[in-house]
């Protein structure tokens, strides 16, 4: 499964931005789907998933504030972060995992100024 994430920028504090990944497999057959989000000196986060049989999970620290989602049709799957703070300022990577194996995009960065 190849992985191609859009969507980043620079934007200021309260502002939104969408992150977008395109799949090259029907993303409706792949199991797992996720954003993680890697900022300097920190570790590997997860951001928010969607896991067949068990729904929609989120980092506590973006609950309310980001919305995960997929479209089937498109293929892609999308982030839409709203209410952006300075502490989610990241490089954001879009991950598949089917069967024992796990995708990653290239990733994007989001950029928020206080």
């Amino acid at each position: 499964v190849q992985l191609q994430a859009s969507g980043g920028g620079l934007v200021q504090a309260g502002e939104s931005l969408r992150l977008s990944c395109v799949a090259s497999a029907s993303i409706h057959t792949i199991p797992v789907v996720a954003w993680y989000r890697q900022a300097p000196g920190k570790q590997h986060e997860l951001v928010a998933s969607i896991r067949h049989g068990f729904g929609i999970d989120y980092a506590d620290s973006v609950k309310g504030r980001f919305t995960i989602s997929r479209d089937n049709v498109k293929n892609t799957l999308v982030l839409q972060m709203n209410n952006l703070r300075p502490e989610d300022t990241a490089v954001y990577l879009c991950n598949a995992q089917k069967g024992n194996l796990d995708y990653w995009g290239q990733g994007t960065q989001v950029t928020v100024s206080s």
